[in-house]
């Protein structure tokens, strides 16, 4: 299959930009992807040890991938303790 893949790209080289465009956007998608499921609090791996680590995050801690004028470090938790 990659030296027919290889076999088109000498033939038609206009095709060059549309693979490295489309790996591009298929690496970003995993790497988001995989942020998501390791970095979120709403995902937990160990429900044994752990099975709420959303109620243990500091008001303080960053969480979100952009926010714009947030200030994390002035703010205050609202809600009680579990």
């Amino acid at each position: 299959m990659l030296h027919t893949v290889r076999r088109q790209l000498k033939h038609h080289p206009a095709l060059i930009p549309l693979f490295f465009f489309i790996g591009g956007g298929t690496v970003m998608s995993m790497l988001y992807l995989s942020r998501l499921a390791l970095r979120s609090p709403e995902v937990s791996w160990d429900r044994k040890n752990n099975p709420e680590p959303w109620n243990k995050m500091l008001p303080t801690h960053r969480y979100k991938f952009y926010a714009v004028n947030m200030d994390y470090s002035k703010l205050k938790k609202n809600g009680p303790d579990f």
